[in-house]
């Protein structure tokens, strides 16, 4: 299910690469950020752990161009390769908009190739989506490894419906660009499919606001987005201010700024006798704390390690 802001008239499509551990999904976005514009990329989320390299999942929004006077914005997501961290590939599939499934081209890696596409169908399923009705890809990377099936191997135990499929060596780039370009055409395409529903389903709502847009084999479904909470009134807290904290002016006093509180402009009495400017207020993303990147550095320099097959 994507989003559409009909207000800024940008669609974000979000694209879920899925597959067994340490087959090249993280390597996969890593080549990506990469070889992305730095003014089309944002910063990439990663949380690795020592058996797996990615636990939860990697993040990265890019913008790829228009559709029909619509910003596009693909969020890009891995899922873990392990079986036992099921319940977080299923999180990270609801809202999906299309698949590439990364498959391990070497012959030792086979049941786990099987085991982890059945696994998506399983999950899908589970969300009332079907592998068939959706844009699906596969990927059979490392073809530069020893004792590897053929291509004609490989879609036969993998391909049955002859989606596309693209041979791969992730670590050094070859086919990475390939399959991003495939599965966001395939997603811009599903768009598409019912002709002129981006103007309609405008028009239902007055081009203002964010919508979650579904699309099944019965059509087009607009529903609103779930709106942001609005900030409360400040309600009275359970504790206690010290005696020597700063209380607040009294009525009628003036004040050289608007607003209340420890955020009013101007300046502040201070207990200990100085003034004090009021603290800015900040928004703090979620994820950590804001931290202002030097000019210098570069988002570049990210170090893609060659494949080395386990000695037996």
């Amino acid at each position: 299910m994507s989003s559409i802001n009909f207000a800024t008239r940008e669609i974000s499509c979000k694209v879920v690469y899925y597959g067994p551990g340490l087959s090249g999904k993280t390597t996969n976005l890593q080549v990506i950020h990469q070889k992305m514009p730095q003014d089309k990329r944002t910063d990439m989320v990663s949380l690795a752990t020592e058996g797996d390299r990615t636990l939860f999942f990697d993040f990265l929004p890019l913008n790829l161009g228009d559709i029909k006077g619509f910003k596009t914005r693909f969020q890009l997501y891995t899922v873990p390769g392990q079986v036992y961290y099921n319940s977080t590939r299923k999180l990270v599939l609801r809202g999906v908009d299309g698949i590439v499934f990364v498959a391990d081209s070497q012959r030792s890696r086979q049941a786990e190739n099987l085991e982890s596409l059945q696994n998506l169908r399983q999950n899908l399923q589970d969300y009332g989506m079907d592998l068939d009705d959706m844009p699906f890809v596969l990927q059979y990377n490392k073809r530069d490894m020893d004792s590897v099936f053929t291509l004609d191997e490989m879609n036969a135990e993998l391909n049955p419906r002859n989606v596309p499929f693209f041979p791969a060596t992730a670590h050094n780039g070859k086919g990475v660009v390939t399959t991003l370009k495939t599965i966001a055409m395939l997603v811009i395409e599903k768009f598409n499919v019912k002709q002129g529903f981006l103007r309609k389903a405008a028009e239902s709502v007055n081009n203002t606001g964010v919508h979650d847009v579904s699309l099944t084999k019965e059509g087009v479904s607009v529903t609103q987005a779930a709106p942001k909470p609005q900030a409360s009134a400040p309600q009275a807290s359970p504790f206690k201010m010290p005696s020597f904290a700063a209380k607040p002016p009294a009525a009628g006093a003036s004040s050289s700024g608007s607003g209340s509180g420890l955020f009013q402009k101007g300046a502040m009495s201070s207990p200990f006798g100085r003034p004090r400017a009021a603290a800015p207020v900040t928004r703090m993303p979620t994820f950590g704390r804001v931290v202002d990147k030097p000019q210098d550095s570069s988002d570049d320099d990210i170090e893609l390690r060659p494949y080395v097959p386990k000695k037996k």
